[in-house]
């Protein structure tokens, strides 16, 4: 358990939630003393990888906190609309929404099909809209908010003659341009509520981030540094859930980047001791 307790008092919603960033973020806002809510498409197990909604939700109430399971498929439009209603109805209110939960596939442009493009665009881009869009009525009414979506280095641009060789070879086009598009949702809300005590923000790692999940995936580079620990990722959350909207919001920043922009530094999963890499 966390000693500083930054989020005392306050409830998040985080999706993605079942495995790697997202029950890590998930389970570092109850340790900082925060209810949560956590979503991700079922309570049970992936076939192929490690991690379920069921499992974040004890260890979150092993650490003390109080967890609520909302399982649902956000590729759906009605599913994000009930997983608002069921959010709300049952945590009372939401001070916190991180969008987390992610579609990815790699293939060259020309193996993309319809279904895949559809859902690459639900989950990474409409999703965070509509859930933001059902949330903010209350953050705006009680004068308090933090909106996080996490993105990707991959929606920066490549650049001409510096192709490596993953560009080259095609993967990362449609997840780069979806995360693209919620970081210019990111700095575009936070346009609109710059009057109000609300902060809306995009961030992303800038190597691969070691979880259960890449590790099963062999996702994860030979080289070490181009691997980010998960304690990176999740303290440079924290920082922007639990910021002062009125300082930081709009922003499109790296993990590593806002960590040293404000002089923090990483701590453990549980937020208990310094974390030392």
């Amino acid at each position: 358990m966390s000693k500083t307790r930054s989020a005392e008092g306050l409830v998040a919603l985080v999706t993605g939630a079942s495995r790697g960033i997202g029950a890590a973020i998930a389970r570092r806002l109850a340790a900082e003393g925060a209810e949560v809510g956590i979503v991700a498409r079922s309570m049970d197990a992936h076939p192929h990888l490690p991690g379920t909604l069921r499992q974040t939700a004890l260890d979150i109430r092993d650490l003390g906190g109080r967890a609520v399971a909302l399982p649902g498929d956000l590729s759906d439009p009605l599913t994000r609309r009930r997983i608002v209603e069921d959010a709300l109805g049952r945590l009372g209110r939401v001070d916190i929404l991180v969008n987390n939960a992610s579609a990815a596939y790699y293939m060259p442009f020309e193996r993309y099909s319809e279904k895949r493009y559809r859902i690459a665009f639900e989950i990474n881009v409409r999703a965070p809209f509509d859930l933001a869009q059902g949330l903010l009525p209350g953050m705006r009414e009680r004068s308090r908010g933090w909106i996080l979506n996490i993105s990707a280095n991959s929606a920066q641009h490549p650049i001409p003659k510096q192709y490596d060789e993953f560009q080259r070879g095609g993967g990362g086009l449609l997840f780069g341009m979806t995360k693209a598009a919620l970081d210019r949702f990111s700095t575009g809300l936070a346009a609109e509520v710059a009057d109000e005590p609300i902060s809306v923000n995009s961030l992303y790692p800038v190597a691969a981030v070691r979880t259960p999940g890449t590790e099963a995936l062999g996702l994860l580079p030979d080289d070490p540094t181009l691997v980010e620990p998960l304690e990176v990722t999740v303290e440079a959350a924290m920082a922007m859930c639990t910021c002062d909207p009125g300082s930081i919001s709009g922003r499109v920043v790296s993990t590593r980047g806002i960590l040293e922009e404000l002089g923090r530094k990483p701590r453990s999963l549980d937020g208990s001791a310094e974390f030392v890499e």
